[in-house]
């Protein structure tokens, strides 16, 4: 696995390790500390009761600087611990270790998409699990968005002159990398951005500053009593201050349920924000999303940081020993109006800035994957017509063991190659590593080819299209339905459609296989899409025979040896000669031999 970016993450990984251990023995003596200075300060209480103030609050702020310390100790032991993570990841991903690990985004596939569940856009061992190195939930929704939806070639083109200009970066991504869990469950940027620019709910300031007043006041009564004054006061206040929490209570909660949990969340975005408001790009697609985040309000990242520090504060109320000063204080409520003033002046931005933290987190991503396959090349965007040329491309997700092979439709190639071959010998995997490729060019990242050349296009698969006993759909009708879901985006497309149709019609007679599939693929070709369909009945390639040269007949091969079948899965001009389906159920042990 030696290269020099498994090098580098190894170098790093090594340091990144010695860091951790070191703050883990520093966090063990503070912790002890910590302990010492506690237990005295409950001995001395305990002992002399409350009679000496200076020496207990003397003990209590010097546990309070020992206590902070702590805090920015740990907050140091968990950076070092996550980078350490970081390089971890990416080490298992070069050594193709990835699948299962990480996030499979199936929450992102949609029912029907024609193409992300033939191609493996989605799930374990997936295009998304093995790119979505993103720090936030709106950073992977932007992903998933990219691999569902290609680009325009103006947008594509923006895309790859940031990707190359991020990609060298390994600092920005560790950086990235050692706020927030990426594993964590995160709250849906969704609820946020409608929370940002939903109606006030709260009353206007008499309100507020009564909420204020009322507070104000019970606490002086409270400090009355204490130096020997009446209780009455500070009930009767205490009671107020009730009622008041009480009625404002519904209109508190809509303001606060949005945001309540979302301290942590805010806190990555703050720290996403920063880091691209700090850098200097070239690219005009990350000058632009850097724009996006300044404001006449200063930059984006201070204003949310204000946004969750009034989030993390409001999130102590749920402690132990804060809750009754917390009632006391009114501290629900008055964050609360706090919060709304805060959604007052910057809701309407936000959601702009949660679009630009998202992209840029989403770049960052796609700039990793670049960083650690420095073979891919960016693919070229040529103007129509519908073409594609691709040499040595291979599977993105297969690792070493991946085959290499040229593909060229449209343009002067033929619009349509017949793809034949036996059982096992690879034209499924050769289909989705066509597809998954022009995924990633529409998106704007790197294929995993020698050469890759292609115009703007949409793509339709029919690879792995299953029965519904919900649906009442057989295994053939959903074929169908597919099919026609293919003809009409290449109608509706002008033609920019690339098809990947493997074993076509393969659920009905042969008589009916080779009429209906010479009737669909004409009808796409006519619409001036180009694809491949894959077959391993004979008769089908008789189809490229008569359209020359508007298609053509291509083969994967195998050679039966010894018992067992061997695959080189190199792609071979014309049509296959021989089938393996019997020698396949002889090498396990059936007995298909004629009696």
């Amino acid at each position: 696995m030696s290269s020099p970016i498994a090098d580098e993450f190894q170098s790093r990984l090594s340091a990144r390790r010695e860091t951790l251990a070191r703050m883990e023995r520093r966090n063990i003596r503070v912790a002890g500390v910590r302990l010492v200075l506690g237990l005295t300060g409950v001995g001395l209480l305990i002992w002399l009761g409350l009679a000496p103030w200076k020496t207990l609050a003397a003990l209590v702020a010097l546990f309070a600087v020992v206590a902070v310390g702590h805090g920015r100790l740990i907050n140091a032991r968990d950076r070092a611990r996550s980078a350490a993570q970081y390089y971890e990841r990416g080490l298992a991903r070069l050594r193709h270790d990835w699948p299962g690990k990480g996030d499979a985004g199936d929450r992102f596939l949609p029912a029907h998409h024609l193409y992300a569940a033939d191609l493996d856009v989605f799930g374990r061992g997936s295009l998304f699990e093995l790119m979505a190195t993103c720090r936030t939930e709106a950073g992977r929704a932007t992903l998933a968005r990219w691999m569902l939806a290609p680009a325009t070639p103006d947008v594509l083109l923006a895309r790859q002159a940031a990707v190359r200009e991020l990609a060298p970066d390994l600092d920005l991504r560790e950086r990235l990398a050692v706020h927030g869990d990426q594993m964590r469950a995160a709250v849906d940027p969704a609820v946020i951005g409608a929370w940002a620019v939903m109606a006030g709910t709260l009353p206007g300031r008499a309100i507020e500053a009564l909420a204020r007043v009322v507070t104000l006041a019970n606490l002086g009564a409270l400090i009355w009593w204490r130096q020997g004054g009446p209780i009455a006061p500070f009930l009767a206040l205490l009671v107020a201050q009730g009622l008041l929490a009480l009625a404002l209570r519904p209109r508190v909660l809509r303001v606060t349920e949005a945001v309540d949990s979302a301290s942590r969340d805010l806190d990555v975005f703050v720290e996403v924000a920063r880091l691209l408001e700090r850098r200097r790009d070239t690219s005009p697609l990350l000058q632009a999303l850097r724009g996006r985040l300044a404001t006449d309000s200063g930059a984006a990242s201070s204003s949310i940081a204000r946004l969750s520090q009034l989030v993390t504060m409001l999130a102590s109320r749920s402690n132990v020993i804060f809750a009754p000063i917390a009632g006391m204080l009114m501290w629900t409520t008055q964050l609360a109006f706090a919060i709304e003033r805060w959604r007052a002046r910057h809701g309407a931005e936000v959601p702009g800035w949660l679009d630009a933290v998202a992209e840029f987190d989403a770049l960052c991503a796609v700039a990793g994957y670049t960083a650690e396959h420095p073979a891919h090349v960016f693919p070229a965007v040529t103007p129509p017509p519908t073409r594609l040329e691709a040499a040595d491309l291979a599977h993105p997700l297969l690792g070493d063991i991946a085959v290499a092979n040229t593909v060229r439709v449209g343009g002067v190639a033929p619009s349509l190659l017949i793809v034949s071959g036996s059982n096992m010998s690879g034209k499924s995997t050769f289909l989705r590593a066509i597809g998954l490729n022009v995924v990633l060019a529409q998106m704007g990242a790197p294929v995993r080819a020698a050469s890759f050349s292609f115009s703007p296009m949409s793509v339709g698969a029919s690879i792995r299209v299953l029965d519904s006993l919900q649906e009442g759909h057989s295994r053939f009708y959903a074929e169908i339905l597919r099919l026609k879901h293919i003809v009409d985006l290449a109608r509706t497309k002008g033609g920019a459609t690339l098809f990947l149709l493997d074993e076509v019609l393969s659920g009905t007679n042969s008589h009916d296989r080779r009429q209906g599939a010479e009737g669909l693929l004409r009808g796409l070709i006519g619409f001036g899409a180009v694809g491949l369909a894959t077959t391993h009945d004979l008769a089908l390639g008789d189809i490229a025979d008569g359209w020359s040269p508007q298609a053509s007949n291509v083969h994967f091969a195998d050679k039966f040896d010894g018992g067992s079948l061997a695959f080189d899965y190199v792609l071979r001009e014309g049509p296959v000669k021989t089938s393996n389906a019997l020698a396949l159920m002889r090498s396990i042990g059936l007995d298909v031999d004629p009696a």
